[in-house]
């Protein structure tokens, strides 16, 4: 299990399309890092209107993403995925942070396994490509 939960500005000038890219490029380099099953991936993005950065310039910009985790991966193999994903999420951003005053975070959570319930039959319905 890996969520992907995007919060970002709608100054930010995404796109569906750029959205559904950076999760497509997000899937792939957790699949390449052996640790995630595909059937596990999920992302989802929230665009705000409603917000305030620092000084209240309007044109500020942020993003931030959040990744849950299901647990069973060490500290290392945590630490090294973290690693390969913030650099595919920075990059996805790295033309708008040249140029404008952006906000750019990320945490990655993992889940107490008491507190997580799953049902989930998308390995069913997955190509196997």
């Amino acid at each position: 299990m890996a969520h992907f939960i995007l919060e970002y500005s709608d100054n930010l000038g995404e796109t569906d399309e750029s959205i559904q890219q950076l999760f497509a490029d997000l899937h792939d380099a957790a699949e390449s890092t052996g640790l995630f099953p595909r059937k596990g991936l999920r992302g989802r993005a929230y665009v705000c209107h409603q917000y305030r950065m620092a000084d209240g310039n309007p044109e500020h910009t942020f993003a931030h993403l959040e990744i849950k985790l299901g647990v069973g991966r060490s500290l290392e193999e945590r630490k090294s995925a973290a690693d390969v994903l913030f650099a595919v999420y920075s990059k996805h951003f790295e033309d708008h942070f040249a140029s404008h005053g952006m906000a750019l975070s990320f945490e990655m959570k993992e889940l107490e396994p008491v507190t997580k319930f799953n049902k989930n039959n998308i390995a069913d319905y997955i190509s196997a490509d």
